[in-house]
């Protein structure tokens, strides 16, 4: 069974989806753990926690859906 390469996988997955994308870096990898803003001119755009980040679907090596993340958890309060 033939998997879709990644590249495809991000060109037909809809804007506002959660994805991780895993990608080459000159001395390695990294991945991306966002929501995915757009595919354009060659190059995903990935909105992460700290920016957004735009790869080069080129460099892409993987790429999948992932679940949303888990709700944030309220200020703990000290025990009386």
């Amino acid at each position: 069974m033939n998997q879709p390469r990644p590249q495809d996988f991000l060109l037909y997955t809809v804007s506002g989806t959660r994805v991780v994308v895993r990608y080459r870096l000159d001395d390695g990898f990294t991945d991306a753990l966002g929501y995915l803003l757009s595919v354009a001119d060659g190059a995903c755009t990935i909105r992460t926690r700290q920016s957004d980040v735009e790869i080069p679907l080129a460099l892409v090596v993987a790429a999948k859906e992932v679940p949303p993340p888990p709700p944030r958890l309220g200020p703990r309060t000290a025990p009386e």
